[in-house]
């Protein structure tokens, strides 16, 4: 199915077979692993093919909306005037459908420099009043649309630059946008300028869908509208994916290496294609430096290989890539491997391949790989960006530098190799952790976190990082995060742990979420965190800590976390849901090869 939704899009069929492909898409949800999201549409337009198309490119996620609807051009009431049925449906994401459709006023040539500044105030302070409420009142992220360029330029060229022209205008009020995202978190925009750029602004501005429908772009350009704006939601619920798979000849250069020698393939800037290719490998290493994991997967001899990853003009070196799987096994093989070497799911994984025959096998034998359809090397920048599937909500220092932090642990795993006693092996990775309350500088990782931990994650909760803020606000909570470095580097952030006082009985604590990272597995970093909980638990004068586990088919290695950790188990339903109880007295703490620093968060 992920096919059918893939770029680019066939915006026709899936307009028409939406209910269709809803059912099928609802066949595949497990109840268990899927997520549950309450989305609320306030529309300055006609927003029920936007929820429509929207739901498809979610479900298709594993994510499972409910959704809300304001009345036609109601948004701004809705919030403002606090309508009951909106703060009754409790959003966990409010998306504003607004458009440049929606600005009641813009500039006359007759009007001063000084009335068009206010004019602009006032139309961006009509936003601010909306967005800020939400962020008080709802507590949830915030999409807000950016303006499209007007569809018709009054003024020529000189509309642009002219500040009684509405291209100028429209140019200032989506800067005052930018300066509002980046002084609040928790907000993001859903970026239709480009949409309509890319689109073909005369095809988006349809005159007649809107004073027809009222439909704020042309109905063909919805489901376009409505996979740009499910990527910001997939990646706000961390269903986004983590490493790029490619394939080397005619994928990553012109020409076969094999064949034509490292000499002979089309890279650098020699040649028209030796160009195109190039500005390929420019635009996948960038991925690299926003914290996206490469590895290859060529059908080749690895001297080859390696041989034309060495060239002087060749932009990506063979030590940008995790792992090169570089041999003649088929590749639905190697990427089963190389998910296994990296540590992470299949589904975190894109595989980029020039040939139709891979592309398929792949697909057939690894159901859960994306596999974009590169077919003209000209087209393969195109495709990948529009896809989303690496889209950020934020860049983060950690980001950054995951290449580092996954190659060290290729090195911790070599170092491993060489001890016979795992003790003694932990002991002399010289681990220094810090675990303390939920702290402002981390939030942002924190939350990534409880989006993308699944192997190690007790009870699938997913948090926002506004849940994050008010649970580290509220004195009921006890909250840790859990910073992990070796002798090796810095893993950064690795685990969180937060849980709620029992309001009938404050001597009674319950684990709300628990989880860590898988690249720190067997590193017994949780039994770190475990004292740290406890000590904690004992200070609030608690005597029982409450655990629980939701079984889910990624989730199993942790069925036995709390047994190992000294809980006795009170409970367990058909599902295998189960209840586990701590005496927090008497209670030893079991770290012995950690050194936890103290810090006040």
């Amino acid at each position: 199915m992920s096919v059918m939704f893939g770029y680019p899009l066939d915006s026709k069929y899936i307009l028409k077979k939406r209910k269709q492909l809803k059912r099928q898409l609802l066949e595949k949800i497990d109840t268990e692993t899927g997520l549950y999201k309450k989305i609320a549409i306030l529309g300055g337009s006609t927003t029920h093919d936007v929820k429509d198309m929207l739901e498809l490119f979610l479900l298709d996620a594993g994510i499972v909306p409910d959704f809300y609807e304001s009345e036609y051009d109601q948004y701004w009431q809705d919030v403002m005037f606090d309508n009951q049925e909106l703060i009754d449906f409790q959003p966990d994401v409010i998306y504003i459908h607004t458009s440049t459709r929606n600005i009641k006023s813009f500039p006359k040539v007759t009007d001063s420099n000084e009335m068009i500044t206010d004019l602009l105030e006032e139309t961006f302070q009509h936003y601010v009043q909306i967005w800020d409420k939400i962020g008080e009142k709802y507590k949830c992220p915030i999409i807000q649309n950016n303006f499209e360029p007007p569809f018709y330029r009054l003024l020529g060229n000189l509309d642009f630059t002219d500040i009684h022209g509405r291209r100028n205008f429209i140019n200032h009020l989506n800067e005052r946008f930018v300066q509002y995202a980046a002084g609040h978190e928790n907000f993001y925009i859903n970026d239709i300028e480009y949409m309509a750029a890319s689109y073909g602004l005369e095809r988006w501005a349809d005159g007649f869908a809107w004073h027809m429908y009222k439909y704020a772009c042309a109905v063909e350009a919805i489901p376009e509208l409505a996979y740009n704006l499910a990527n910001i939601m997939k990646s706000l619920y961390g269903k986004k994916q983590k490493a790029l798979v490619l394939d080397l000849d005619n994928t990553l250069w012109g020409g076969v290496v094999g064949d034509d020698g490292a000499n002979g393939i089309e890279i650098g800037q020699e040649t028209s294609m030796g160009q195109l290719y190039s500005e390929f490998q420019t635009y996948i290493k960038e991925h690299k430096d926003m914290g996206v994991l490469l590895a290859i997967n060529s059908k080749n001899d690895e001297e080859n290989a390696i041989a034309g990853l060495s060239r002087p003009d060749t932009v990506l070196r063979p030590d940008d890539f995790l792992v090169i799987k570089a041999n003649w096994e088929n590749k639905d093989v190697n990427i089963l491997e190389i998910a296994q070497e990296l540590n992470i799911g299949t589904d975190s994984l894109v595989f980029v391949d020039d040939n139709p025959v891979e592309r398929d096998r792949v697909s057939q034998q690894v159901l859960d790989v994306k596999v974009p359809a590169m077919t003209d090397p000209a087209q393969y920048i195109r495709i990948i960006d529009r896809s989303g599937y690496f889209e950020p909500t934020g860049l983060s220092a950690e980001d950054a530098k995951r290449t580092i932090m996954y190659r060290e642990n290729v090195a911790r795993k070599k170092a491993q190799a060489s001890f016979a006693d795992y003790t003694e092996y932990l002991q002399s990775l010289e681990m220094k952790a810090e675990i303390a309350p939920f702290a402002p500088v981390y939030m942002s990782r924190i939350a990534q976190l409880t989006n993308k931990s699944n192997q190690f994650n007790l009870t699938t909760k997913r948090c926002t990082q506004s849940d994050m803020e008010h649970y580290a606000a509220n004195k009921e909570y006890i909250t840790l995060y859990g910073k992990l470095e070796d002798k090796f580097g810095d893993n950064g952030v690795v685990s969180v742990v937060f849980g709620h006082n029992d309001k009938e009985d404050t001597s009674l604590f319950h684990i709300d979420l628990w989880l860590m990272s898988c690249r720190v597995l067997k590193r017994d970093m949780e039994v770190a965190m475990m004292d740290e909980l406890v000590s904690k638990c004992l200070e609030k004068g608690i005597k029982v800590i409450m655990g629980y586990y939701y079984p889910t088919v990624k989730n199993g290695m942790v069925k036995e976390f709390y047994r190992q950790q000294g809980f006795e188990k009170v409970s367990e339903d058909e599902q295998g849901n189960t209840v586990w109880k701590l005496c927090t007295e008497p209670y030893i703490k079991r770290n012995k090869v950690i050194e936890v620093r103290e810090t006040d968060g």
